[in-house]
């Protein structure tokens, strides 16, 4: 029946490529079809064997859709289902739980964070595995140092360049906080997203602050590298890796780690990629 469904689906985005939109919008509005197919078809078959697999179709298309809300309500069903103890299977545990954590924190909502860990955490006791879990909960657990939205950040320092940065004298304008790196793969394939976002609205008032995690060795890559990409932003620099001042103070443990600053001088989003940068940064402007 599934696939069925997904067939038919597929079918219909076909035709309509031909008269729809930006790719983007194309992909959206056919996940949000299948998903209402999909969801139609769990309730109207709740015991199916195939359920699960429904699940994790559904889940894609809800990712797609930016829908958190019912994508955490899925996966907490999902988590709840999981066993306990020696039936759990750890794999699937620390996967759904990464996954619904870092949902509730791009949300804000770091106190349901905080309880799934605990709630995790005695679901894996008595697991084969239990130690290894109890050591990627605590690094998921880390993270609640980490800002989130609808907080501030205070940052102020001397960039690279020797100017003076402080963020809360920005307000009024959208800012990107960039923890990043030179040697930082991810970091590298998402800057030509970041140039182009920044050239679109820094007349409008754009602004970025990039935090690097290199280290006093690389500072003079780092220096010609910002000139070569043309990176005209401030960059703070002490030298210390993963052990930068700024990195510490907000608990970041994994770059890119970006956060969107509102107008107010408050985060509205966190490590958003790609196409959404723009879109979120375009919408915060024109607040």
């Amino acid at each position: 029946m599934i696939k069925t469904i997904l067939t038919t689906t597929l079918s219909f985005s076909v035709c309509s490529t031909l008269l729809a939109g930006p790719a983007e919008d194309i992909a959206k509005k056919h996940a949000s079809a299948r998903a209402l197919e999909l969801e139609t078809y769990i309730k109207a078959n709740p015991e199916a064997d195939d359920k699960a697999e429904a699940v994790d179709y559904l889940l894609d298309a809800y990712n797609l859709t930016e829908n958190s809300t019912r994508t955490i309500a899925l996966l907490e069903e999902k988590f709840n289902n999981l066993g306990a103890g020696e039936d759990v299977n750890a794999q699937e545990l620390y996967r759904t739980v990464s996954t619904i954590f870092n949902l509730h924190l791009n949300s804000g909502n770091k106190e349901a964070a905080k309880k799934l860990l605990e709630s995790a955490t005695a679901k894996g006791t008595g697991n084969r595995s239990e130690d290894q879990l109890a050591r990627g909960f605590d690094q998921l657990g880390q993270k609640l140092s980490q800002p989130s939205k609808g907080e501030s950040m205070d940052i102020k320092f001397t960039s690279l360049d020797g100017k003076e940065v402080d963020l809360a004298a920005m307000k009024g304008k959208v800012v990107l906080v960039d923890f990043w790196a030179t040697w930082c793969g991810p970091c590298i394939a998402e800057l030509p997203h970041v140039q182009e976002t920044y050239e679109q609205y820094k007349e409008q008032g754009f602004e970025i602050i990039g935090i690097s995690l290199d280290k006093e060795a690389d500072k003079e890559k780092l220096i010609t590298f910002v000139k070569d990409k043309k990176m005209t932003w401030p960059q703070h620099f002490d030298g210390k890796g993963w052990g930068n001042e700024l990195a510490k103070k907000f608990g970041i443990t994994g770059i890119p780690a970006t956060y969107l600053i509102g107008k107010d001088g408050k985060i509205v989003a966190a490590n958003l990629r790609g196409n959404a940068l723009k879109k979120t940064v375009s919408e915060y402007i024109a607040k």
